[in-house]
């Protein structure tokens, strides 16, 4: 067997930095054979200048918006950003499809080996059909009333066949996820529930203030959104509670639940959602998508207090419609300009087996250790992120 042998500047194996003068061996299927001092290492040793660790997981992205970059204008706030993203519409399927073309090779480029993908529609099922990325696709439910839920079910029910249809299932997975707290009903969380019992999905979670207002009061600016589908007052029950309290306790089939964005989620809620999911047998991970929310709202996501908590934290991109780029090492850049005190390890290992933990594909990906194979990655000194081939 022919081996290639990398050493760098720094090599990160997912849980650490490694002690210098280290060399990564690779077998010919791209799995790690060993990892081995110098020394031992033998001839052939290519030396990569930069910081060297697993492939990158992206744990939370709208491949198929990629059409809309540089349509949304940074800094509209949230409410105007989801008015805009629901009233841009008109693009065919030729600009649609060559988007997504593109965006999936500059993420495969940029060292993403697998992702947690969002869609409403089968649009990107051809190119990830290609494509030498792991999909997770989360077919995104939206559903406001109770009324048109069965209906809506079967409509995404119908994506999530294609997918399951198209996609090899030794190599991708796909689930019906909820939208968002503002954007799915009682009956609609409760099926949800039943049809993912033990799976992984993902939800938005309190990217807005006006998120708990609407549970709380009824009231505030998500029925600026609502009107544009004709409805007039908020169909979800008012409890007087926050989103979070409101929803999760639909959720009681062991499921992994992303909690995604969490800009706004206040200490109080974290915790009760944490023993919440302690007495299900939930598991909550925190998905921070840090560009988007400075994208979007100027705003960063409260990392400190998901660190301190011992959350399990991972990465994500947003879509294009709500970044610069899909680039996971522009989001460790981000973290680490914002949040210069939680270690360098710390976050790498966010954008590396934690991804693939929470994504339950650490069997191969995330770590340098004998036998996966996860991919390599190199990251510059400015966090730029480029494959190993």
């Amino acid at each position: 067997m022919a081996y290639r042998k990398f050493s760098a500047d720094r090599i990160f194996d997912g849980y650490a930095f490694l002690a210098p003068g280290q060399v990564v061996v690779v077998g010919e299927d791209g799995s790690i054979d060993a990892i081995v001092p110098m020394a031992e290492a033998g001839d052939g040793v290519q030396h990569l200048n930069g910081t060297l660790l697993p492939g990158l997981v992206n744990a939370h992205c709208h491949l198929e918006l990629s059409h809309l970059k540089d349509v949304i204008p940074p800094h509209t706030g949230l409410i105007e950003f989801l008015v805009s993203v629901v009233q841009k519409r008109g693009f065919s399927q030729e600009v649609v499809q060559d988007a997504i073309v593109r965006a999936e090779k500059e993420m495969h480029d940029g060292g993403i080996v697998a992702v947690g993908d969002i869609g409403n529609t089968a649009d990107t099922a051809g190119t990830k059909s290609k494509s030498s990325i792991r999909w997770q696709n989360f077919v995104e439910v939206l559903s406001f009333t109770d009324e048109r839920t069965p209906d809506n079910i079967r409509q995404y029910q119908q994506v999530l066949d294609t997918f399951s249809h198209t996609l090899d299932p030794l190599r991708h997975r796909s689930a019906l996820v909820p939208h968002a707290p503002y954007s799915i009903s009682p009956l609609a969380f409760r099926l949800i529930n039943e049809a993912t019992a033990g799976q992984v999905i993902s939800i938005h979670n309190q990217e807005h203030p006006a998120e708990d207002e609407l549970y709380r009061t009824g009231g505030g600016d998500y029925l600026k959104l609502f009107r544009i589908f004709g409805i007039e007052r908020s169909p979800f029950p008012v409890t007087g509670l926050s989103s979070i309290r409101s929803y999760l306790p639909h959720f009681d089939k062991g499921q992994t639940i992303f909690l995604v964005h969490d800009t706004f989620m206040s200490t109080e809620d974290l915790d009760w959602s944490m023993e919440y999911a302690r007495e299900k047998g939930l598991e909550l991970i925190i998905c921070t998508c840090i560009n988007a929310n400075l994208y979007i709202e100027n705003k960063v996501p409260p990392l400190r207090q998901f660190v301190e908590r011992g959350c399990r934290i991972v990465m994500g991109t947003d879509s294009y419609s709500s970044n610069w780029q899909l680039s996971i090492g522009s989001e460790i850049a981000s973290v680490r300009a914002h949040f210069p005190d939680i270690p360098e390890e710390t976050v790498l290992g966010w954008a590396t087996i934690n991804g693939a933990r929470a994504l339950r594909w650490d069997d191969e990906l995330g770590s340098l250790e004998k036998g996966k194979r996860p991919g390599l990655t190199l990251l510059d000194t400015g966090y730029r992120s480029t494959r190993v081939d």
